[in-house]
């Protein structure tokens, strides 16, 4: 009867011990199962249609020098005997032709009062019409200077009618001493003559010869 009793209490003491540690014991986390691709909710997936614009054939390859102005040639220098020089007031530009050559053009300053024939002393205007060079001056005040034959006969009575000195010394030439070599006086400047750049009057000088026709053009 005693073996019975302790086989008993030996049990129920093992019986306590098993409900403690499930009591006491940390639990483990349940495992979840990986759900399978197509489980759970997800965006449908849209197609929509192709809107590409058409494509254009590829052109020709751009030119590099497109939209680019070409640079202007240096004129040719005169290099051969003077025929003819027109001067254009409003245009600022006389134009040289000689004997053997293409023509050259020259950017000029008049006088300082341009607009107008020129019709008594001090007005400051450059006289229009026809003239000849008369003298080639190497000792001008203006580095280098070609007269013309101004006043003629028409002004010398078109001033005398009006009272007035139609004045003279109206010739192409260079610039004052006052500007540095290669720099030029700006704007119109002169008493009424036509100026150049010193290197430009000493071009038209070494051409230039007594006698050739000089037009000055409104």
């Amino acid at each position: 009867m005693r073996r019975w009793a302790g086989l008993f209490s030996a049990l129920c003491i093992m019986a306590l011990l098993w409900g403690l540690w499930l009591i006491w014991a940390p639990a483990r986390p349940p495992q979840r199962q990986p759900l399978p691709p197509t489980a759970g909710w997800h965006w449908p997936e849209l197609r929509l249609p192709d809107f590409g614009w058409p494509r254009q054939p590829p052109g020709p390859a751009p030119d590099p020098g497109a939209g680019r102005a070409p640079l202007p040639r240096p004129e040719t220098r005169l290099v051969s005997p003077i025929q003819r020089i027109l001067i254009e007031k409003g245009a600022r530009r006389m134009t040289v032709w000689q004997s053997d050559g293409p023509p050259r053009h020259f950017h000029i300053a008049l006088g300082f009062a341009p607009s107008g024939d020129k019709g008594r002393q001090g007005d400051g205007r450059t006289p229009e019409g026809k003239f000849r060079i008369d003298r080639l001056n190497r000792q001008s005040s203006f580095h280098l200077s070609l007269g013309l034959d101004y006043p003629q006969k028409r002004h010398r009575e078109a001033a005398r009618k009006a009272g007035v000195d139609p004045g003279g010394d109206i010739m192409i030439h260079g610039q004052p001493p006052q500007v540095p070599e290669g720099f030029r006086a700006k704007g119109d400047w002169t008493a009424g003559c036509i100026a150049l750049s010193n290197a430009e009057i000493e071009e038209v000088f070494a051409q230039a010869r007594i006698g050739t026709p000089v037009e000055i053009r409104p």
